[in-house]
């Protein structure tokens, strides 16, 4: 699993300074829009939303246009779109699978334009349930290094609060746990002073496939196609790639 995440936070550090930032940000956006709608727009009574702007902002959104869709959300301000949360799931080369979230105002249009990536980079769609089954949702907290934080610290924050495992992705700790548990994980960090950069319910899979450079190249590109739609809000995939591997396709 280390693979994916690693290049997960990796590819979104890189987002932050190239030329997708616009796509990062509307994605970001598109988030806190949606969370405000769904629990309110209190960020104190809201800890999805509390969490989606925290990310946002780390992520250098300008904070007007973070409470612009705060307001457009909670329905504070007009103009919030009827945003749609649609699963895909399908089969990347080399058989990693592959599971598509989608946040849309269009369900035709992000259905076509995750198929039309899938296809055109060697992956195929596959039925609902088919892919699913080997991914559990967790919650994710992750945490920057910082100079003299150790694992065993995050560890010791965030056990008594139903932390699952803490790994060590390179630039960063990853806190795994039951999603439930996501918000007393997030707390027990803040409670003990530590930064986190951000808290979300993810995907992760209960078995991986090991990818060689030659599959990874594949798989990454995959990947990168499907994110480049502006529908598609994320992408989690079972693979799993060496150290080695990485720092060569970096």
């Amino acid at each position: 699993m280390s693979g994916h995440s690693k290049w997960a936070t990796t590819k979104h550090k890189k987002a932050v300074v190239d030329a997708k930032r616009g796509k990062l940000f509307a994605k970001l956006i598109k988030n806190i829009e949606v969370a405000a709608r769904t629990g309110g727009p209190d960020l104190d009574g809201n800890p999805t939303l509390y969490d989606a702007v925290q990310k946002a902002r780390k992520n250098s959104v300008p904070l007007d246009n973070i409470e612009r869709a705060r307001k457009r959300g909670g329905g504070l301000e007009a103009g919030g779109a009827e945003w749609q949360t649609i699963m895909y799931e399908g089969y990347a080369p080399g058989g990693v699978a592959v599971l598509i979230e989608c946040l849309t105002d269009n369900r035709n249009r992000a259905a076509s334009e995750v198929r039309v990536a899938m296809t055109r980079n060697g992956g195929s769609m596959a039925d609902p349930g088919s892919v699913s089954y080997m991914f559990n949702r967790k919650g994710v907290v992750i945490v920057p290094k910082a100079e003299g934080l150790s694992e065993d610290d995050v560890l010791v924050a965030v056990l008594d609060a139903g932390a699952e495992e803490v790994n060590d992705l390179g630039e960063s700790f990853e806190v795994v746990s039951e999603a439930g548990d996501l918000i007393p994980v997030r707390k027990a960090l803040q409670d003990a002073g530590v930064d986190y950069e951000s808290a979300e319910a993810s995907f992760l899979p209960s078995l991986s496939v090991p990818l060689e450079e030659d599959g990874a190249k594949k798989v990454f590109r995959l990947l990168e196609a499907l994110e480049d739609s502006d529908d598609v809000q994320n992408v989690w995939a079972n693979f799993d790639v060496s150290d080695e591997v990485l720092a060569r396709l970096d």
